[in-house]
């Protein structure tokens, strides 16, 4: 995987302190944090024009990150089955529309309610496309094309999201998410442009659809009868107030993913880790989840909130800190990314030795083990947990 950041230029001596205490219960953080609290940020939405959703988050030491959706009508690539299943599928849907054009409650559906639903698996990866830009990397530098390829799994992996873009079997949407951090990473920016994406996803919307089945694309001009890419359940229409021009999602009710940034140091587990914590750290975990909100809000509430809390584990991803880089004039018997597979000589036997002494932190061999990664996840989704509390706190940002 790629590094995290730049090495932190700390001592031996200074890391062995750190690390020392931040294994201690509770541990203590450089800037006296908890274990799971988050650096406070600042965050609003919808603050490019001409974009379908944007979002713009900074956090407390100043770095900053920008993220603009925006969509666009491409025309679909036909797609040829050799043994005619997905023929067969796709007609069988047309069928399905020639039976009848009732929805559940006997109400017409609405055009872009029947495109969604013959979009159920007609989806691909490549309408989604992210570019991520960091001061001072290229485009094709390992950290942003890693960074991209994170954020992009965790999207890809809820399958509605792409189901969702499609239109008719002839045109598609495709979304262009570009994330902007306007400043030098100060520690690793994953959480931040995780959280940042979040919310300009949460605040796209798209056209409402007014043309039948097949027909070239025409879009409703008014603006007020968008229909947001990711509905809030706040703001989500009834069978008794919604229309034809705006239509409720109800399969599509998925709060856009999160990836959170976890690190291990000696028994401890710590969220949102700073760029002098990840010089020390053991083992350092992406963890990335969703919301999967239940069908009745009230049914959750009644039985006590006993529907699992609806969050889902995406992805898993291990991250290398800077304390796995190789410092120069490091021999390969002393070397933690060849695991001391070199030829000991006496020097560096001796130098083995001296690794053991007390006051000089070396960073350890392996990863983290099973029963710390269960710790992990579930801290995050259980209910009352980091995951919950994350998505509370965004929650409480203003989307018109």
């Amino acid at each position: 995987m790629a590094p995290s950041t730049h090495s932190v230029l700390l001592s031996p001596a200074e890391l062995s302190y750190l690390h020392s205490s931040l294994s201690l219960t509770p541990p203590l953080r450089p800037d006296s944090r908890s274990s799971t609290q988050f650096r406070p940020l600042i965050a609003e939405t919808e603050i490019l024009p001409g974009t379908n959703g944007s979002a713009r988050i900074c956090f407390a030491d100043g770095t900053e990150a920008i993220v603009g959706v925006k969509a666009e009508v491409e025309k679909s690539r036909f797609r040829y089955s050799m043994g005619g299943d997905e023929d067969v599928t796709i007609r069988k849907g047309v069928e399905d529309e020639d039976m009848g054009d009732g929805g559940e409650d006997g109400r017409e559906k609405s055009p872009t309610e029947k495109g969604k639903e013959n979009g159920k698996g007609q989806g691909e990866n490549s309408w989604l496309e992210m570019t991520i830009e960091i001061p001072g990397f290229r485009d094709d530098d390992a950290l942003p094309v890693f960074l991209a390829a994170m954020l992009n799994e965790a999207l890809l992996a809820d399958r509605e999201l792409v189901d969702w873009l499609w239109i008719n079997k002839r045109f598609h949407w495709k979304l262009y998410i570009d994330i902007l951090l306007l400043s030098s990473p100060l520690s690793y920016p994953l959480p931040l442009l995780s959280l940042t994406t979040h919310l300009a996803l949460l605040s796209t919307r798209l056209p409402a659809l007014k043309s039948e089945l097949d027909e070239d694309p025409l879009f409703n001009d008014d603006w007020d009868a968008s229909i947001p890419l990711y509905p809030r359940a706040t703001t989500r229409l009834t069978p008794n107030t919604r229309t034809t021009s705006q239509p409720t999602q109800k399969g599509h009710s998925n709060r856009p993913p999160i990836t959170l940034l976890v690190m291990a140091v000696g028994p401890n587990i710590l969220f949102d880790p700073s760029r002098e914590e990840l010089a020390v750290a053991d083992a350092v975990l992406a963890i990335s989840f969703t919301s999967r909100p239940s069908q009745s809000s009230h049914d959750t509430s009644s039985n006590g909130g006993s529907s699992s809390n609806n969050l889902h584990l995406l992805s898993i991803r291990t991250i290398d800190p800077p304390s796995r880089l190789t410092a120069p004039g490091i021999p390969d018997a002393l070397n933690t990314a060849t695991g001391g597979s070199g030829r000991a000589t006496a020097s560096a036997e001796q130098g083995e030795g001296s690794a053991q002494q007390e006051g000089v932190w070396r960073p350890p061999r392996g990863g983290m083990k099973r029963g710390l990664v269960g710790t992990v996840v579930k801290m995050v989704l259980e209910k009352g947990g980091v995951g919950e509390e994350v998505l509370e706190g965004l929650e409480g940002v203003d989307i018109s």
